[in-house]
C-alpha cells in the first residue's frame, strides 16, 4: 500500500488529513501550518498570473 504524504512538506499523513483547494485542485496536508502555506503560495501564483506586462 502506498503511503500518502503532505502536499507541502512530504510528511506522512495520518487518518484525518486536512483538505485544501489550491488552483482548482484539492490536496491533502498534515497540519494547519501547511494548509496556510499552500493557500499563501496559491494566492501569490494566482496574483502573478493577473499582472499585465
Amino acid at each position: 500500500m502506498t503511503e500518502k504524504t503532505c502536499a507541502a512538506c512530504d510528511c506522512q499523513l495520518d487518518a484525518n488529513p486536512i483538505r485544501v483547494k489550491v488552483g482548482g485542485k484539492t490536496v491533502e496536508v498534515c497540519c494547519e501550518e501547511c494548509a496556510i502555506a499552500l493557500n499563501e503560495a496559491g494566492a501569490s501564483v494566482a496574483g502573478a498570473g493577473n499582472r499585465e506586462a
